[in-house]
């Protein structure tokens, strides 16, 4: 096992955005800041989301404000709909990640629209990308291995979806198992066929542990070609509109488990494992994560 693994940190967006306790502007600078300083190269920073409905996500373009750019990092902002866009091409985001919902349960209960009507809006949102600029866009979508509402969704559903992104030209393609319902032998076949589909555009892939299979997930993903793998420090995710809704994989234990197959991440488990156990004091919750509790192997020093 040998090559580069891009992780792309999702702590300061997925991470906080279904907590209890609402961190500040500054305190999510701050976690910014240690993810950089652990290695975090591509990391999700912001959502432009209404913060009436999601109040961890508040401050986006303050965020934004505050982070001097940096051509070896990319912050990336969650986007929803067209004004969404706008947010985050006004914030000046390195990134855009665009979401679909592959299915209409989902869709409606997230963002309020079919998953029609965001295909639309994804479609105008490239539209406008391609004659007014503004940052690269992937395409994320979600609930791509079941759905809380709807329950199973099928290959079929989520390729269609990417279909539609391949034609509006994105620049990456994400698919997530947002409620972690997903396993090893399905992520394998959906991530193929899915491959397939995309062409020559990137694929990215998004799990969450809610029933303890998003490691063994990640790795048949791996297993079948993919090579860029969203995580969160500490293992902190939900969704809030998911119920029972978890967090994603914990960095720090993808780190540990790509590491020690041979791969390289880039990233600093050492400093990963102090940020998950600083965030963690701050929202009173100690990391799910494993590699946070047990340590790396061998133990450094």
């Amino acid at each position: 096992m040998s090559g580069l693994i891009e992780i792309v940190e999702v702590g300061a967006r997925d991470g906080l955005q279904n907590e209890k306790t609402i961190l500040d502007v500054h305190q999510k600078l701050a976690l910014i800041g240690r993810l950089e300083a652990a290695g975090v190269r591509r990391q999700e920073v912001v959502s432009f989301v209404n913060e009436k409905r999601v109040p961890q996500m508040a401050g986006a373009e303050a965020i934004m404000t505050a982070l001097p750019h940096d051509p070896k990092r990319s912050r990336i902002g969650l986007v929803l709909n067209m004004r969404g866009w706008d947010r985050c091409v006004a914030a000046a985001c390195d990134e855009a990640n665009v979401v679909v919902c592959a299915s209409d349960g989902f869709g409606i209960r997230n963002q309020g629209a079919s998953v029609s009507e965001q295909l639309a809006n994804l479609a105008a949102i490239a539209a406008r990308k391609q004659t007014e600029g503004g940052p690269p866009i992937t395409m994320t979508v979600s609930v791509a291995f079941g759905c809380p509402f709807d329950g199973e969704v099928s290959e079929d559903q989520v390729v269609a979806i990417v279909r539609e992104a391949v034609a509006a030209k994105v620049d990456e393609i994400a698919i997530a198992d947002t409620i972690g319902v997903a396993d090893p032998w399905l992520v394998r076949a959906r991530t193929e066929a899915v491959l397939k589909a995309c062409g020559d555009i990137p694929l990215r892939l998004h799990f969450h542990d809610t029933r303890n299979t998003g490691l063994a997930n990640a790795y048949a993903g791996v297993e079948a070609g993919v090579r860029i793998l969203d995580a969160s420090v500490g293992g902190l995710g939900g969704c809030p509109f998911a119920p029972a809704a978890t967090g994603n994989i914990g960095t720090e234990d993808l780190v540990y488990m790509l590491e020690r197959a041979g791969f390289e991440t880039g990233l600093d488990i050492d400093k990963l494992i102090e940020t998950a156990q600083w965030v963690g004091g701050l929202i009173g919750k100690a990391p799910a994560s494993s590699v946070s509790r047990a340590g790396g192997f061998p133990k450094s020093g």
